[in-house]
């Protein structure tokens, strides 16, 4: 008996402990889980995280050098893109889906609409060699930074080694895009006891336990599996999400759950971006055709009134985080603007 006891005491410390280690590395509200992203593979490092910044905002990483991460994920936007609903590459070359938002991925085990890619160090390699997006190789990548002296002492700096690779490009851009965590808004301050809701905002909440928890949950707001949303596909486009990667027709119009924090941003809504409002992504979901589509899966159907729409929305604004979209610690680093001149 004594034994057992003592196990379940060791056991309680090492989680505990495991808590303890990610937070000393990685700042994270306790209101959240532990985060799924393995630090210890990719300590983060001030200067490992500048220079990440940097690559992030520098369009060196396309082939004709006009596309950069932040074409199509900026901060002001939750780091994704208002202006149009598809992303646009090199060449004016246009995409076949809307740009994600980029926040809190060091809880999503998988990236991409579609969840195609199974690890963040990795991720940055589709948008890069995609024809649609930056066209580019990781190997040229690599090249032009090796031979552009502004970066040779940047990675010095982070690594005190000036030679590139590959890998050294991926971990750094995985180390600032880590660093982008929204969790000050309305509702984070609830939770922790540092403020309250209005009554719309109330009524909104329980709305959204009894209606959309399942899918979005707290809180995070997303559980990051693929889930069908169950809109019609667009014949132009062609979509079948998950089921592209798999070929398998049990994955056919899966798509990555999104997060509903910073929605006031993050506009257009769904894969394709082809709702700009969140009344009319409601309206999908309570129409009578989704309401049947969510019978036929097992799905609790979405019954909302005109009334209960605007209190639901009401609560979805306090998931807006306005710290996070205008930390200046994400902005466009001026030291790349003098790099150019040059």
């Amino acid at each position: 008996m004594k034994k057992n006891v003592i196990a379940l005491l060791v056991i309680i410390f090492f989680l505990l402990s495991f808590r303890q280690v990610s937070k000393e590395v990685f700042e994270f509200p306790d209101l959240f889980p532990t985060p799924t992203y393995d630090f210890k593979n990719n300590p983060l490092d001030s200067n490992k995280i500048e220079l990440g910044r940097l690559l992030f905002y520098d369009a060196i990483l396309s082939k004709d050098n006009s596309i950069s991460c932040s074409t199509c994920h900026s901060r002001f936007n939750a780091f994704a893109h208002n202006d149009h609903n598809l992303s646009h590459g090199i060449n004016d070359k246009i995409g076949t889906r809307n740009a994600p938002v980029l926040f809190n991925l060091a809880w999503q085990p998988t990236f991409m609409w579609d969840g195609a890619v199974n690890h963040l160090d990795m991720q940055a390699l589709a948008p890069i060699s995609s024809a649609t997006e930056m066209g580019e190789d990781i190997v040229n990548v690599v090249d032009k930074l090796q031979n552009d002296p502004f970066y040779r002492n940047k990675f010095y700096t982070a690594y005190n080694d000036s030679i590139v690779t590959g890998e050294k490009v991926l971990k750094v851009l995985s180390q600032f895009q880590l660093t982008l965590v929204s969790a000050n808004s309305i509702y984070d301050r609830v939770k922790s006891g540092e403020g309250e809701f209005n009554d719309q905002e109330l009524k909104g909440y329980k709305l959204f336990q009894e209606n959309c928890n399942t899918c979005h949950q707290e809180p995070l707001f997303s559980t990051y599996e693929l889930a069908q949303n169950f809109i019609a596909i667009d014949s132009n486009l062609n979509d079948y999400g998950r089921g592209v990667i798999s070929k398998s027709s049990d994955d056919s119009l899966l798509f990555k759950i999104p997060s509903l924090r910073n929605l006031e941003y993050s506009f257009p809504y769904m894969h394709d971006g082809r709702y700009f409002e969140l009344n009319t992504v409601l309206n999908h979901y309570t129409s009578k055709e989704t309401k049947l589509k969510f019978k036929k899966e097992g799905l609790k159907k979405v019954n909302l009134s005109e009334d209960d729409k605007v209190d639901l929305i009401a609560f979805l604004l306090t998931l807006n985080d306005k710290e996070f979209v205008f930390n200046e610690k994400h902005r466009f680093p001026r030291e790349l603007l003098i790099k150019w001149k040059e």
